[in-house]
């Protein structure tokens, strides 16, 4: 694998080096797509920037397991490293990404951290209940639940999206999500955390991604309605609207042709790098937000102004 990772100022000689300008707004990335979803990262170029190699943890969750779906990349993988500098062990689950799978749990080890990889379809009830049995026969217990894994695809229309991919993404996005939450709820104790993964897209409403978007919108519900029947087992339940990140879904789900703008509409006009969530990750897994529940945080570079 050759993951050539930039970081800071120097990121932005990489555009200028190639030749990629422009004076409207930050260039992230030039055209490319994929043709599977949920997108591999180590496919994408540039490569994303994950790991902040400034930030130092303080054992904000020493001794804590967290489990992160779709933590093999993208957002998923920086929240798992960013984790582990702050003490804590790792369990991912993720569907058929090996190789991105294997390097996340790799630099994960050179961290002198604990990541245990669990391979399956979080849209199988059955193996929800697995990732924690393995999880509590690994670690002896669960802490927080990151429900990061999700799908979409970019539809013209209403009527261009088909029955089977309507199915397909409100599975993945709400039906695994659901399922590995209610097999998660009996481990979890006073300070535990779930954090789920909503949109900016649900705020704004994008256009091209209409099934996407009603699955983002439920979990804003979700989470809030979820969070008001924990609040009093001091079991905390938040959200975060990320907007647009440099991470596989990207060119797993756009055109080619709109992948260096995306992000050129927010007020920062620019995409992000996955270590930029990284620490709100960390925020809402640790005591520092021991009394925040039922919110949706949005790092979206200024997009949408809740």
């Amino acid at each position: 694998m050759n993951y050539d990772y930039k970081f800071g100022n120097n990121y932005y000689k990489y555009f200028d080096d190639i030749g990629i300008k422009s004076t409207k707004y930050k260039i992230i990335a030039p055209m490319q797509e994929q043709d599977k979803q949920p997108g591999l990262e180590y496919l994408m170029e540039p490569k994303p920037i994950f790991d902040n190699p400034n930030y130092q943890g303080s054992g904000k969750l020493k001794d804590k397991v967290a489990i992160i779906t779709g933590g093999d990349s993208g957002l998923g993988r920086s929240a798992a490293i960013h984790f582990v500098k702050e003490g804590a062990k790792v369990v991912i689950p993720y569907l058929d990404e090996d190789e991105d799978a294997l390097y996340t749990k790799k630099y994960i080890e050179k961290l002198n951290g604990e990541c245990l990889l669990i391979k399956g379809d979080i849209t199988d009830k059955g193996f929800c209940h697995k990732i924690v049995t393995k999880t509590i026969e690994t670690f002896g217990k669960i802490n927080i639940l990151v429900n990061n894994a999700g799908v979409q695809y970019q539809q013209p229309s209403l009527e261009c999206i088909t029955d089977e991919q309507f199915d397909k993404t409100m599975k993945v996005n709400i039906y695994g999500m659901f399922y590995l939450t209610k097999a998660v709820l009996p481990y979890l104790k006073s300070g535990d955390s779930i954090i789920n993964l909503s949109s900016v897209t649900t705020f704004y409403g994008e256009p091209e991604l209409i099934d996407y978007v009603t699955t983002k919108g439920a979990i804003v519900g979700f989470t809030r309605a979820l969070a008001r029947n924990l609040a009093l087992k001091n079991i905390r339940v938040n959200a975060i609207a990320p907007g647009y990140f440099w991470t596989p879904l990207q060119p797993a789900c756009w055109v080619k042709e709109k992948i260096p703008s995306l992000g050129a509409d927010a007020a920062m006009a620019r995409m992000a790098m996955p270590y930029e969530l990284a620490p709100t990750f960390v925020f809402l897994a640790s005591d520092d937000s021991s009394y925040l529940t039922g919110q949706v945080i949005h790092n979206n570079g200024g997009q949408v102004m809740e």
